[in-house]
């Protein structure tokens, strides 16, 4: 494997250390954006990504039937420790900046583009259906609050396949074409973005680089010269950017894979790409970048109860949660305590009134329907009395209750866990 990385580490090398030398002479020139304003009609907290692979959150051996577990994915669980959270990912593998740009232009535009508009030679089987929907994806950059964008290790690495058959003088003009092109296009695309919607956040990823020192020790800090170097640029990218009234954070990932190549990253099967924990911590990072901070998931295994958040906190009781056909029930008063809710019990229909607000639910034992704001609303499995220990609990369908008191409620399977947020 050491042969393998060697032979292909001289031209990336070659580049990465002539890109260090140009990177200082660019800046870029934001226009201004004409305002645009969106009501929203609810408090959910939108994020719209976009981008490259990893933004898809591609790991070698996925295909269509895969189910992505990038930072992408992960922003969502972030999100709903906060607040009710939408997310969507616009992500297309194999992306380039000029793509990125083709695409946020046909969004401007509100007109659709195809595979071979946006960029020629996509392997990505999405990309189709993604550029048909350019128009309706204005709508949803519109309503952000947040648009994260990962973009131009493509342009780069694009570069290695050539690099053995120029000369010196020929690589590092082509190394600084490629970083006046990604330069425009990313100006171009946070403008379009900013005239889109002036009031979202845009997060900008920067660029680590997947060669561990073992490949090379002597190549090794000048690798990390270089991703530091695009870093800066980045950085003053969005000082300008902020000069000028558009609102650019930058998601510092590259400095968390120093010295973690190996274990972040699946370089040992020759592809550069995070791992699961490389995009947890990509994750962690932008999480950080956007909220200030970040919440480290607990995952629920198969044999222990689901976990329940209700706006960011667990909720913790003896009275744990039981699954009855798919349909999680927990113990009525401990979900009305989390929300805040309030109820009322009678001996004589045997069932519970819950109000929250204007809301109300009544709920009976074994009924196979509920009322919602007085609307029969019906039920697979009914409340029951469940006992714990020498107590009888009445237990409730969670789903049903919450979101019947006006509760956003959304299930994460990875992390067999409920979130619950007004």
């Amino acid at each position: 494997m050491l042969q393998v990385w060697k032979k292909g580490l001289a031209p990336v090398t070659t580049i990465m250390l002539m890109a260090m030398l140009l990177l200082g002479s660019w800046a870029v020139a934001p226009a201004s954006a004409q305002e645009q304003q969106l009501a929203k009609n609810d408090n959910t907290y939108r994020i719209v990504s976009l981008g490259d692979s990893l933004t898809v959150g591609y790991e070698p051996g996925m295909d269509m039937n895969s189910k992505p577990y990038g930072f992408v994915e992960r922003l969502l669980e972030q999100g709903l420790y906060h607040s009710r959270t939408e997310v969507v990912n616009l992500g297309i593998a194999g992306l380039k900046t000029d793509g990125l740009h083709q695409y946020v232009q046909a969004i401007v535009d509100e007109r659709a583009i195809s595979a071979n508009d946006i960029q020629s030679g996509l392997q990505d089987p999405r990309v189709a259906t993604i550029g048909s929907e350019a128009a309706q994806a204005k709508t949803l950059i519109a309503g952000a609050d947040v648009i994260t964008v990962t973009i131009g290790g493509n342009d780069m690495m694009g570069l290695v396949k050539t690099a053995g058959t120029l000369t010196t003088e020929e690589l590092m003009a082509r190394v600084e074409e490629v970083l006046k092109i990604y330069t425009d296009n990313v100006t171009a695309v946070v403008n379009n973005l900013h005239s889109i919607n002036p009031d979202a956040v845009i997060v900008l990823a920067d660029q680590y680089q997947p060669i561990p020192k073992m490949a090379d020790k002597v190549v090794y800090p000048k690798l990390l010269e270089a991703a530091d170097q695009f870093t800066k640029l980045v950085d003053g990218m969005a000082e300008t950017f902020g000069k000028n009234g558009i609102t650019v954070k930058v998601a510092h990932v590259a400095k968390e894979f120093v010295g973690s190549e190996m274990t972040m990253t699946h370089i040992l099967k020759e592809d550069i790409h995070p791992n699961q924990y490389g995009y947890e911590v990509m994750a962690r990072v932008f999480s950080e970048t956007i909220w200030g901070g970040y919440t480290k998931p607990v995952v629920y295994e198969a044999e222990q109860p689901m976990g329940i958040i209700v706006s960011g906190k667990e909720i913790k009781t003896p009275y744990k949660p039981v699954m009855v056909k798919n349909q999680n029930f927990v113990a009525i008063q401990d979900i009305v305590n989390a929300v805040g809710a309030e109820s009322k019990w009678s001996n004589k229909t045997s069932s519970a009134t819950i109000t929250y607000g204007d809301k109300e639910v009544v709920i009976k034992i074994g009924s196979k329907s509920v009322k919602v704001n007085g609307t029969p609303v019906s039920i697979d499995t009914p409340a029951f009395l469940h006992k714990v220990g020498k107590e009888q609990k009445t237990y409730v369908p969670l789903a049903v209750l919450a979101s019947g008191l006006g509760f956003d409620v959304q299930y994460n399977s990875k992390l067999r866990t409920v979130f619950i947020n007004p």
